[in-house]
């Protein structure tokens, strides 16, 4: 293994990822501006399309790469295939939300996916939470709770914020399934680069067709959106997710989780500077509550836990970690 780098060039790249990651609800809003007058779902559902289609490109070498790898366990395809699916349906979710609601709680409600990747772990395999992570799943409930109240109250909160905040949800809840099939199938041999490559495929294929059906159509949409669309496979997944790649080869996965959670403080700031967009105070109380409560779940969760366990990242990117023999993994 290469020499371990110093604290302040891996504070620099942790820095670089989330700033990256941040720029996905800028491109986001950016995307809406320059569809102007087309319809806000249908216009949302292209935009989470043309990211999975370009993600799924951008991996293509990925198929060429693991053309040799043994073969996995039984059912273990089938898991990468849901896994996409959900995937999916988190974007489809995800992106129409800045529609309809804030920045500020778009984002940060996306970012209770650990909360209740933990609650599925229980109810799924019996992994009963520590007493940290209950208190911070009712912490994050609670956060949730005054976020909503604001967000359906405040000035500027979007034309539909309740829609809005209820289909970011549904991202969190899509992203968890993801994250919890991904983790069955390489558990059950799998090589983790041909699932990436499968459950990008799947998920791009599974929306590839939406445009047809809700509209706007792909001739009927301004050449920015395209522009936009590699933009968010580029940036937030490629630059962003590849720095805490990097990162979590050095530091802990749940301090790169933790600092994740800065992600939806950099797009609210984003959001202030592009569009002026200030969320009201109970909406920035609730997204610090909400926010609090997954770092305290994140943070008990690994008080029980070896690194083995994948740890769950927003905006669907892979985590890349190098075990004590030096040998490398992904986990998502």
């Amino acid at each position: 293994m290469a020499d371990r780098p110093s604290s302040l060039r891996i504070a620099l790249v942790l820095a670089a990822g989330v700033t990256a990651a941040s720029t996905a609800a800028l491109f986001v809003r950016l995307g809406y501006s320059a569809g102007e007058g087309l319809s806000d779902v249908g216009l949302g559902l292209m935009m989470a399309t043309l990211r999975l289609c370009f993600a799924s490109i951008l991996l293509l070498p990925l198929w060429y790469r693991t053309r040799n790898e043994d073969a996995p366990q039984p059912g273990a395809h089938w898991f990468a295939l849901g896994a996409g699916v959900f995937l999916a349906i988190h974007f489809a979710s995800w992106v129409p939300a800045f529609a309809f609601t804030t920045i500020a709680a778009s984002t940060t409600i996306a970012m209770s996916a650990p909360i209740w990747v933990a609650i599925m772990l229980w109810l799924w395999r019996g992994e009963i939470p520590t007493r940290l992570t209950i208190a911070g799943i009712a912490v994050a409930f609670g956060g949730a709770v005054v976020l909503t109240v604001g967000d359906a109250g405040g000035d500027g909160a979007g034309s539909n914020p309740l829609l809005g905040n209820a289909l970011a949800l549904v991202a969190a809840l899509g992203f968890s399934f993801y994250f919890l099939m991904g983790q069955e199938a390489q558990r059950r041999g799998l090589g983790t680069s041909r699932y990436i490559a499968i459950a990008y495929a799947v998920g791009a294929l599974s929306l590839v067709g939406v445009p047809f059906m809700v509209g706007p159509h792909y001739g009927e949409i301004p050449w920015m959106i395209f522009v936009y669309g590699l933009l968010l496979a580029m940036v937030p997944q490629l630059i962003g997710h590849t720095s805490f790649n990097w990162a979590v080869r050095w530091v802990t996965p749940t301090l790169v989780t933790l600092i994740i959670l800065l992600e939806p403080v950099g797009a609210t700031i984003l959001g202030v500077i592009f569009f002026q967009e200030i969320p009201g105070w109970i909406v920035l109380l609730g997204a610090l509550i909400l926010l609090a409560g997954v770092g305290l779940a994140v943070y008990g969760q690994d008080r029980t836990e070896t690194h083995e366990s994948g740890q769950p990242v927003l905006e669907s990117e892979i985590t890349e970690r190098t075990d004590e023999s030096g040998s490398r993994r992904h986990d998502r």
